[in-house]
């Protein structure tokens, strides 16, 4: 069946699945009753705005939050943006998380999702290929693979999980550069949340998939949302760098935290860095703050 072809039977299904990404849409950005609210200024006149925001049912702990992690990007060269969710205590961080970044790697993860989703549509298990070509680009983070099974699906393809999933802020790389897809931070929580509930997008086992991959990921690329995290955490990463000459290194990380009452997902994006160490640093930064401070909630 031709990647850009939706059957009647999806067509039937798609009110249904679009629904579920409004619902899951509202659920990224909906502040939970009686929530606590923090705010702090990274500091200078950045597009889309400098501030930190987060709300949590924990006491005190979107005040920490969004001041701590104000403080690691502050004075950091270029831009970043975060978007964060944490279900134990409800809590929710965003830093300009509606501004547009190029995607690099990490838009592997949506590819990945929206072969998962024409699979199910179709009525089939994955190939032993696409096993293959989905293993190397997730956890070995594989060029080729993420070529192929880009032109497998097709832009029309990529787009119709984008919709389903309400990522309405993502577009895909134009003329097959799939490294330049733009993506928000908002964008990337959504598909994390998607992986990590219940949904009519990605049934269990997809998710389960998903998940699988980015838990294998190989060591030398565990870098950046994973920064600080306790060592009983299980951890479900992935990352991308793309250097650019006029614009410096765009450095960027997606990770989903569980285990040992631990149940959260964040997105880490930047560009502008001089070199690709800077950008890691201001990533983790981040991370490592919100790592701390969450983890230090549960430990309470």
């Amino acid at each position: 069946m031709p990647a850009t072809h939706i059957s009647r039977r999806a067509r039937r299904g798609l009110a249904a699945a679009m629904a579920a990404g409004t619902v899951l849409a509202a659920l990224a950005t909906a502040t939970p009753a009686g929530a606590s609210t923090g705010g702090a200024t990274v500091g200078g006149a950045t597009v889309g705005g400098s501030h930190v925001t987060c709300t949590s049912q924990q006491p005190g702990l979107a005040a920490r939050l969004s001041q701590d992690i104000a403080d690691a990007l502050r004075g950091r060269q270029g831009a970043s943006a975060l978007a964060l969710y944490d279900r134990s205590t409800a809590t929710s961080c965003t830093f300009r998380a509606d501004a547009a970044f190029d995607s690099a790697s990490v838009v592997k993860v949506t590819v990945l999702g929206a072969l998962l989703r024409q699979a199910a549509e179709e009525h089939r298990a994955l190939t032993a290929r696409e096993v293959k070509l989905t293993t190397a680009m997730i956890t070995k983070s594989d060029n080729a693979s993420t070529n192929a099974l880009w032109h497998q699906i097709g832009t029309a393809g990529v787009q119709h999980f984008l919709t389903l999933a309400g990522m309405r802020d993502t577009v895909p790389g134009a003329d097959n550069h799939w490294g330049r897809t733009q993506v928000t931070a908002g964008d990337q929580l959504k598909l994390l949340r998607l992986l990590t509930s219940d949904n009519e997008v990605l049934d269990r086992s997809a998710r389960a998939y998903a998940l699988g991959l980015m838990n294998r990921v190989v060591p030398e690329q565990r870098w950046g949302t994973p920064a600080g995290v306790p060592a009983t955490t299980t951890v479900h990463v992935k990352n991308g760098w793309l250097p650019d000459e006029t614009d410096g290194w765009r450095v960027n990380s997606v990770g989903v935290f569980t285990g040992e009452g631990r149940d959260y997902e964040m997105a880490v994006l930047s560009r502008g860095s001089r070199t690709m160490a800077d950008g890691v640093a201001t990533v983790q930064a981040a991370a490592r703050a919100i790592n701390r401070d969450l983890n230090r909630s549960t430990a309470a």
